[in-house]
């Protein structure tokens, strides 16, 4: 863990650093003597410790996740991955992964980067003055959103999937839920010969993917195929001369629109050569495939 000063604090949380020093006495957590900001017990149960400099003498010092309901005045309070986690019973690392994935957050070069969906659910983007290292806190209502609990459900629903493969059991409920008549190499159990086809080319060029995934919105929507490592969508279009699929189609393609999903689109003619199309379309994402 990475402790950093309280005037370093007082950046992170967009406060004044006298009025942050402020509000730390009025909590108890420090005192003043002799010109000089002392640590209290009470202080030190939250995490402050002291430190020593040869420049700036003795300072105090707090975790750089450490989080302050009253510093966030007037504020909704903030969480991190780690309190998150703690409620779930989940770490931090894998909360980060799973909101990575309904595409709220995304790996940045030096920690998490916050997107346009995070935003809309009250997300805040924040760097540590240390490490340079950024990452995102949410507001404590996150731990009640709908697409979040529903991602945790499903990361749930898959594990026990997993750990019973072998169920039979198991396996024709999972039929049962989620009817259709083709399997794939990695053996999903898909709609159309098309849906063989890309499930196949996403599987060979060794791309991590999920068929029929919820999108995390409000809206009851599904996605034809989802690539959880670049948060990255992918729409077959196959029966475009209908009317009511046509409808169907716009409908999609505004909500993708509306929310900034990053989409890929492939119909009857992409299908025919898809190793000449599909790439392409990847690469426009940075997903690069041989």
């Amino acid at each position: 863990m990475k402790y950093i000063s309280t005037s370093a604090v007082a950046k992170v949380h967009d406060i004044k650093p006298n009025d942050l020093f402020d509000k730390f006495k009025t909590f108890g957590w420090i005192e003043r003597s002799n010109d000089k900001w002392i640590l209290t017990e009470l202080g030190k149960q939250k995490g402050g410790q002291v430190r020593n400099d040869t420049k700036y003498d003795e300072y105090i010092v707090w975790p750089d996740d450490i989080i302050f309901e009253e510093v966030q005045e007037n504020k909704t309070k903030l969480i991190n991955a780690t309190a998150i986690g703690k409620h779930f019973n989940i770490t931090s690392q894998r909360i980060n992964l799973i909101i990575a994935e309904i595409g709220w957050i995304s790996k940045d070069i030096a920690g998490w980067k916050l997107l346009k969906l995070g935003k809309s659910v009250g997300g805040k983007q924040f760097e540590s003055p240390i490490s340079g290292g950024t990452y995102v806190m949410w507001p404590e209502t996150i731990l009640i959103n709908k697409n979040l609990t529903s991602a945790l459900k499903d990361v749930s629903a898959i594990e026990q999937t997993l750990t019973l493969k072998d169920s039979k059991k198991t396996d024709n409920s999972f039929r049962e839920k989620y009817p259709a008549e083709f399997r794939t190499k990695d053996g999903h159990m898909v709609r159309s010969r098309a849906e063989v086809i890309i499930d196949n080319a996403l599987y060979e060029y060794k791309l991590a993917h999920a068929y029929e995934r919820k999108l995390p919105i409000e809206e009851e929507m599904y996605s034809d195929f989802f690539i959880p490592s670049e948060n990255v969508y992918i729409e077959f279009w196959g029966m475009e001369s209908d009317p009511k699929y046509a409808e169907r189609k716009k409908n999609k393609i505004e909500i993708y629109k509306k929310y900034d999903f990053r989409l890929i689109e492939l119909n009857d003619t992409d299908i025919l050569n898809l190793d000449d199309h599909l790439p392409k379309k990847l690469l426009k994402f940075n997903i690069k495939v041989y």
